[in-house]
């Protein structure tokens, strides 16, 4: 996800996140008791309807998209669609204040807000703007978090491309991220006693949002992939947190080359030895070539080849969404790594309703109608995008891997990873 900060007044951000809350009605996870037999996927309408304005990045459908695109492809089984719910404001209180959780849900409702409101909440910006659905939506987002961590109480594999919003804080929005339905994962995972998680980041900008409540916490291993420079401009490569912070702000042209060396060479042996009880991969589109947000240049195996190294890793998945403003690279990412996860083969050519699907979508930017690239409407892997390993991607890693602990003092994780459903 991406934005531009915006002056306003003093704000206050909770260093540390409020006790998760364990009521039913507030929690929409805490009854979800049945056990996957295979990957599920979290989907919602409200991503058909709404949008952050004609002229925002986030105009582009992109959830509804990869829902269609599954469907036309016969990849969703009966059984493994789950609607979202939408998080109830109580239950949102396990991460944000509650004061700023009211003044969303009034802002909505008055599609409007008041100078102080906007300076004191950054609600009402250009980033983060006045729409219809402006809380009910991030709301479902946080819901589809809350439903995840139930799903994989006792071990799966869910997909749930809503949730990504890794700029949210406590206390205001952020980055286009009115809520941050990541730290809700985290926290709903903690209430169900699954304490020992990594959080992997590839979308092209750091996620400061969930690096502000778990950065200092030795039981959540953070891993960034960014790039540098980018906003927000924090993930340096000095930060380490409480020991367990490993950011990698990356320059632009980043390829497919380097980014597998990052993978191969400091990402699986760091999960590895930190031996999580769960993995959350938040796998933003933002860094693929196409893309406006970034100057990163890798393709969708690049994304692919990281999910399957991970997977193994934890007993419990939870893949999900984030930047991404190109609506043809967001959806074949999204719907292909769907496919990854049931072990599906990779149509070399997509089916006449799947390419339907893709053709009828459309991208004005700057004013101008952006037609598909060749390949986009018919395929969902991207040609492979290798280039040469340089200097500054080969010292950076090696700064990290001389962190790399021997052991890790994690439980004894039984169990193998899930499989393809």
């Amino acid at each position: 996800m991406a934005g531009s900060p915006r002056p306003g007044g003093r704000v206050r951000s909770r260093s540390r996140p409020r006790s998760p809350a364990r009521s039913k009605r507030s929690w929409p996870g805490a009854d979800e008791r049945r056990v996957s037999t295979g990957p599920v996927f979290i989907g919602a309408e409200i991503y058909r309807a709404s949008s952050f304005g004609a002229h925002h990045p986030l105009a582009v459908p992109r959830v509804s998209t990869v829902m269609d695109l599954a469907r036309a492809l016969g990849w969703l089984a009966p059984g493994q669609y789950r609607t979202s719910p939408r998080a109830r404001p109580e239950g949102l209180g396990i991460w944000h204040d509650p004061d700023y959780v009211a003044a969303l849900m009034r802002a909505e409702q008055a599609q409007a807000v008041e100078v102080w409101t906007r300076e004191r909440y950054r609600i009402g910006t250009s980033d983060n703007p006045i729409f219809p659905e402006m809380f009910r939506r991030p709301a479902t987002g946080c819901g589809a978090a809350m439903l995840a961590a139930g799903l994989l109480r006792r071990g799966g594999v869910v997909h749930a491309p809503g949730c990504g919003t890794h700029h949210g804080l406590p206390d205001r929005a952020n980055g286009f991220c009115f809520l941050n339905d990541l730290a809700i994962a985290i926290l709903s995972l903690r209430a169900l006693g699954i304490r020992r998680i990594a959080y992997l980041d590839i979308d092209a900008h750091h996620p400061d949002g969930v690096e502000h409540g778990f950065g200092r916490d030795p039981e959540i291993l953070m891993v960034s992939v960014h790039q540098a420079g980018r906003w927000p401009r924090t993930g340096l490569a000095g930060d380490r947190g409480a020991g367990n912070v490993y950011n990698l702000p990356v320059p632009a042209g980043l390829n497919d080359s380097e980014f597998a060396h990052i993978r191969d060479a400091l990402v699986r042996p760091l999960v590895a030895a930190f031996r999580p009880e769960a993995v959350i991969l938040q796998c933003g589109a933002d860094a693929l070539a196409e893309d406006p947000m970034s100057r990163l240049m890798l393709s969708n195996n690049a994304h692919a080849d990281f999910l399957h190294a991970v997977r193994p890793l934890a007993p419990r998945l939870l893949l999900t969404g984030g930047g991404g403003y190109n609506p043809w690279s967001v959806a074949r990412l999204w719907t292909r790594l769907w496919g990854e996860l049931n072990g599906l083969p990779m149509p070399t050519r997509l089916p006449p309703a799947a390419r339907q699907v893709l053709r009828d979508l459309s991208w004005t930017r700057a004013g101008r109608a952006r037609p598909p690239a060749p390949g986009w409407t018919d395929t969902l892997a991207d040609p492979p995008r290798p280039g040469p390993l340089r200097r500054e991607i080969r010292e950076l890693v090696a700064m990290h891997r001389a962190r790399l602990p021997q052991a890790s003092p994690g439980p004894n994780v039984a169990g193998k990873a899930p499989g393809p459903g």
